[in-house]
């Protein structure tokens, strides 16, 4: 096939201890996903049914990197995750089988145009302009299952110039891992490459140009960037 202009090169993350990159297709995120985030938005956890949105692959920015202040807004957000990478495609997966469906996991930070958000939000809009935007996906590299297993538990954190803001557990996932696999794939068909960005627990805050972002997830290579 040739095209009109060369195209875009493919979005990728790296692999540990691999030579070869993750080649991103799509990136899906949860939102609210812990009781105490949700709180914090002037949401009821209880009553919630998981929701989804979404952000282009391009979005995706390699760990170490410098991450220019967006354009548009005055009140640009953190939210720390655990990234579920998946290896395999498939559709009404079932949550006894969803966990068959991970490549790996990695850390990751859903960076927020706060305002824009919240603006679209309170005017029934697409929540576009506040989470898809350019280098707003900063992502580790995927630690495969054969070396870190399953991650349903352990310490979920962030701190912004070495003042922890968010600490919680991965236990602490209002839907976990395979239940949010099993919900996604039962809307349209999960595809080798997809990321799931999975919730980020409270504490969610603003950061400016100069601050240095560091966070982790037990067992995997911890997060670190900084904002121009």
């Amino acid at each position: 096939m040739e095209y009109v202009f060369t195209p875009a090169v493919q979005p990728w993350v790296a692999v540990h201890g691999e030579k070869a990159g993750f080649p991103v297709r799509r990136i899906f995120c949860v939102g609210r996903n812990y009781a105490a985030h949700a709180r914090e938005m002037g949401k009821d956890p209880e009553r919630e049914a998981p929701f989804f949105f979404t952000k282009p692959a391009d979005a995706v920015v390699q760990n170490g990197a410098m991450i220019t202040y967006p354009k548009l807004t005055e009140d640009f957000h953190y939210e720390i995750e655990l990234v579920v990478a998946i290896g395999k495609d498939g559709s009404d997966i079932e949550e006894s089988d969803a966990l068959n469906f991970v490549y790996g996991y990695a850390v990751g930070v859903d960076l927020t145009r706060r305002d824009l958000q919240l603006d679209a939000r309170d005017k029934g809009r697409p929540w576009d302009w506040g989470k898809a935007f350019d280098n707003s996906a900063p992502c580790t590299a995927i630690h495969q299952v054969g070396d870190c297993g399953h991650i349903d538990s352990g310490r979920i954190w962030l701190a912004v110039n070495g003042e922890t803001k968010q600490q919680a557990d991965v236990a602490d996932l209002i839907w976990s891992v395979p239940e949010i696999i099993s919900i996604c794939s039962k809307a349209q068909m999960l595809r080798a490459g997809d990321l799931i960005f999975t919730g980020t627990p409270a504490g969610v805050g603003p950061i400016v140009s100069g601050d240095r972002i560091l966070g982790g997830v037990d067992g995997l290579t911890e997060i670190n960037i900084q904002i121009g």
